[in-house]
């Protein structure tokens, strides 16, 4: 061998090689590769192989999962007037890698800063009720107005999540009293529409106890049965107690005969 194929192969292995090797780049199904040449745009490239010209091209390689974003608790004031601390979660995709790349310097960043505003905007225009029961509806209103800013610079949000909400001690109790307070109410309710219930059925059966008077003899009859289930009670009646029923039939009889003269 000689020294002219050695200079071939030592620069084959020396300079070839490298810059075959600086130039085939690779990026899986989920990445895109924007490419710079000197500094002017080409485009993106991927997913698979791709060729670029070493020392004169370079690349960003770009994500296209679904990325998390925690955004951090938010000391905001709410429409009434009352202070909470609220957290979130924005979850978004890269839809235009180029945009995503020439458009905007760090994009992560940007929607990080981005959502805590949106949040405390959106947070400090609702009332406190809404927020603890309308969540849901809050949420497509922090996506809706992200999505407004972010579709320029390529970015999809995908989702938006109020995590926590965090009330004032003093702002818990009272609504602990509140719930409190309105359970009473409905017990009291409830209560009271039992015992008009009740008086009712009273009613009724004191219509039938005045139409048959042996029916009252037998209530109370059944009533001292039950009492008399308990071993331990003794029953003390009225000395020389007459017959209840009897007595009411009496009466009407009474009646029945004082109306009658009455009408003659």
């Amino acid at each position: 061998m000689n020294i002219f194929e050695l200079t071939i192969i030592f620069v084959f292995v020396v300079i070839v090689l490298p810059l075959l090797a600086a130039s085939i780049k690779i990026v899986r199904e989920y990445e895109r590769a924007v490419i710079f040449r000197l500094g002017r745009l080409l485009g993106a490239k991927g997913p698979g192989l791709f060729f670029i010209i070493p020392f004169v091209d370079n690349f960003i390689r770009i994500d296209l999962r679904v990325v998390t974003v925690d955004v951090p608790k938010q000391d905001i004031i709410t429409k009434d007037n009352v202070s909470v601390s609220v957290d979130a979660v924005i979850y978004y995709r890269v839809v235009d890698p180029v945009a995503a790349v020439v458009k905007v310097a760090n994009y992560n960043y940007a929607i990080t800063m981005l959502g805590q505003t949106v949040l405390r905007d959106v947070v400090g225009q609702a009332e406190l009720d809404d927020l603890l029961q309308r969540r849901e509806d809050i949420n497509k209103k922090i996506q809706a107005m992200l999505d407004e800013v972010t579709m320029p610079w390529g970015i999809k949000v995908v989702s938006v999540t109020i995590k926590s909400v965090e009330l004032p001690e003093n702002m818990t109790r009272a609504m602990a009293k509140q719930a409190e307070a309105e359970r009473w109410r409905r017990a009291r309710i409830i209560e009271a529409e039992g015992e008009r219930q009740a008086a009712a059925k009273l009613g009724e059966a004191a219509l039938i106890y005045e139409q048959h008077p042996a029916a009252m003899r037998l209530r109370e009859l059944q009533t001292l049965v039950e009492v008399a289930r308990e071993k331990s009670l003794v029953i003390v009646t009225e000395q020389g107690a007459v017959n209840i029923g009897s007595t009411a039939a009496v009466a009407k009889a009474i009646n029945d005969r004082a109306r009658k003269q009455g009408r003659e």
